[in-house]
């Protein structure tokens, strides 16, 4: 395992997208770090002989775009073992799900702590430094440790959401009964892991959220408590809402109103709430979201791939909703490559916009790449409440990415507007992945772990855990 330098120079990036307030690139900076955070940013012709002295650690950038760390806002990582299923390659939400606890019953604690490292390396290998996870069943043993425990050994800046499922088949949920919790056994965890793991520092590598699943799996009572919970604590609430017709449907269905009325009158709305999805929101509940900053996570691969529908995107940003991306779960993406889900939330606003009524004209400004690398980054910081995340300003997390500007995926397009191919060209992998000063991937791989051993354990499990259903 490597060490974090105490100091970290960057030098001379081809160009260094801050992402800071006024959206600043510069060519030719460079960046000084101390302890995990960014203490000064040295604009291109500065005299570099005095921090190379004392530098720890000097990256040369002069070849690469350097990014803040890239933010995941949504993720199920276990997952990761049933990529591609037969069973449910061509499902919608609601089938995908009763075709997947069956199997996801079998899960081992060895399996999340496995699945989760696969998903972290691939998040990792894109420029992600930060994630989310939401991880909502808990059989044979496990426990949310398992992921953290994961996060530890992988270095990721980790956001450990306990979630949970309380409302099975025979109370009209949508999950087996034998997945489900009881909600004293839930509010009890989550409260010791919250006692236990949550650090509501600047800077913090793990804190803890509350989750439970989702319209159709927990109940009202349980949201209710959930809530007050998270806030008696000070930490966040997160949870999937409208994510799809069927989703809407059984809303209105068994609670007599629209998601976005069901998530405020049990008191989830809020600065201290993000929602998984939204795509079926309506304008109502947009701006009800908008007026309390409620966060939406943006997962545009996931809402293709399971024919969810298209997120009014510019319709949310216009009105003032924080968004961010995630990538979901890697059973439903079925990838974790978060550049390439800021290059498809980019291509799918521009096709929504494409279905409107003639007339409209904004077409491709509908979402610029800056655009969605801004979703990427600092709307991936707000929706999960770290200020010190998300942009390459002094004070912030020495969290970055670096991808290398003479690839092929690059050629012809960095020489033109380097910040804007990383979206419009194909989504190649960072060189370089950096969270709180120490580098997690060096020239592409991966400096913690050998990740070729780590693929065939998980290979193995995959396949166990799917055959012990089949069979």
């Amino acid at each position: 395992m490597t060490v974090p330098a105490p100091t970290l120079l960057i030098r001379e990036a081809a160009c260094l997208a801050t992402q800071d307030d006024a959206g600043h690139e510069w060519r030719g900076a460079s960046v000084w770090c101390r302890n995990g955070f960014i203490e000064q940013i040295l604009p291109a012709g500065e005299p570099l002989d005095p921090w190379l002295a004392q530098a720890d650690e000097v990256i040369d950038a002069r070849h690469h775009v350097v990014l803040p760390g890239l933010i995941n806002t949504h993720h199920h990582m276990v997952q990761s073992l049933t990529r591609a299923v037969p069973a449910v390659q061509n499902a919608e939400l609601f089938s995908w799900l009763r075709g997947l606890y069956p199997i996801w019953r079998g899960l081992t604690p060895e399996m999340v702590r496995v699945s989760h490292q696969v998903a972290m390396a691939e998040l990792l290998l894109s420029g992600c430094t930060t994630s989310s996870d939401h991880h909502y069943m808990y059989p044979n043993g496990i426990r949310l440790e398992d992921s953290i425990e994961a996060a530890q050994r992988m270095g990721l800046r980790f956001v450990a959401s306990r979630g949970s499922m309380s409302v099975g088949q025979r109370d009209g949920g949508l999950p087996p009964d034998e997945v489900v919790e009881t909600e004293d056994a839930i509010l009890r965890d989550t409260r010791r892991l919250i006692e236990t793991w949550h650090d509501p520092s600047h800077g913090a590598r793990l804190q803890i959220a509350v989750a439970p699943c989702s319209p159709f799996s927990v109940s009202p009572s349980l949201m209710r408590e959930s809530a007050a919970l998270a806030r008696a604590y000070g930490v966040r609430l997160h949870t999937h809402l409208a994510e799809n017709d069927h989703d809407v449907a059984y809303t209105r269905e068994r609670f007599h109103c629209t998601p976005a009325e069901y998530a405020e009158s049990l008191g989830w709305l809020g600065e201290d709430v993000w929602h998984a999805h939204g795509v079926k929101l309506d304008p109502t509940g947009m701006k009800r979201f908008a007026q309390t900053r409620t966060g939406v996570a943006h997962c545009p691969c996931s809402n293709m791939r399971l024919a969810s529908g298209i997120l009014p995107l510019r319709a949310m940003l216009d009105l003032g909703v924080p968004v961010g991306l995630g990538v979901d779960g890697s059973a439903s993406n079925d990838a974790g490559h978060l550049l390439n889900e800021a290059r498809q939330a980019m291509l799918l606003a521009r096709v929504r916009r494409s279905l409107e009524p003639l007339g409209c004209d904004s077409g491709p400004q509908e979402m610029t790449p800056r655009d969605a690398l801004r979703l990427a980054t600092r709307g991936g910081a707000q929706v999960l409440g770290r200020p010190d995340i998300g942009q390459i300003t002094p004070g912030c997390c020495a969290d970055f990415a670096l991808y290398r500007t003479d690839t092929l995926a690059l050629a012809g397009g960095a020489v033109h507007d380097p910040v804007g191919a990383l979206v419009m060209c194909s989504s190649g992998q960072a060189d370089i992945t950096i969270v709180h000063g120490e580098v997690l991937v060096r020239e592409g791989r991966l400096t913690r772990l050998d990740i070729e051993p780590l693929i065939e354990q998980h290979n193995r499990l995959a396949q166990s855990l799917v055959q012990a259903c089949t069979t």
